[in-house]
This record gives structure tokens, sequence and C-alpha cells, in this order.
């Protein structure tokens, strides 16, 4: 893959033999799997994700970089979190 300006532009398919190609295929798997199971055993981040999302949505900031370094920079978590919660440790598993 070429990186651009804005980030990944193009896929140069033709850069990887098939082994490679099998092996980042499964990489990309073990990570998702992972990425799963963090998530399930922390419904704390959909949470502050679904926070975070209210607050762009609400407030529109022109420069959203700089608005989700902030939100995340100043985030209370258990004022944001506890509330929130409580019906949400009942479905993890």
């Amino acid at each position: 893959m070429m990186a651009g300006k804005g980030g990944l532009s193009k896929l140069d398919v033709g850069v990887l033999s098939s082994e490679q190609q099998e092996k980042l295929r499964q990489f990309k798997i073990k990570t998702r799997i992972g990425n799963e199971k963090y998530l399930r055993s922390h419904p704390e981040v959909e949470v502050l994700i679904g926070d975070f999302l209210r607050d762009v949505l609400l407030k529109r900031p022109a420069d959203i970089r700089e608005f989700a370094a902030d939100h995340f920079t100043n985030v209370k978590p258990n004022v944001v979190t506890g509330s929130r919660m409580e019906g949400k440790n009942s479905d993890v598993e």
C-alpha cells in the first residue's frame, strides 16, 4: 500500500507474495479477534466513544482532531461512565 497525503490511497497487490498475503490475512484475523475480546471485556470503551460521538454531533467542531484531543485529555471516566455502566456490566461475557 502506498501512503498518500490523506492516508492510504492505493493498494499495490503485487508487492506481497502469496505466502506474505496469507500471513497478513491471518494477522488481521488475530488482531480483529483480539480487539473484539478487549472491547467485550471493557464495556466502558463503548460508553466513552458514544459520549465523544454525541459531543461531536452536538458541537460540530471545525477541527475534529483538536476536539478529540481535548475531549479525551479532559475526560473524567468515573463521571462519564459511572451511571451508564450499570446496565452494561451484565452484557460482559
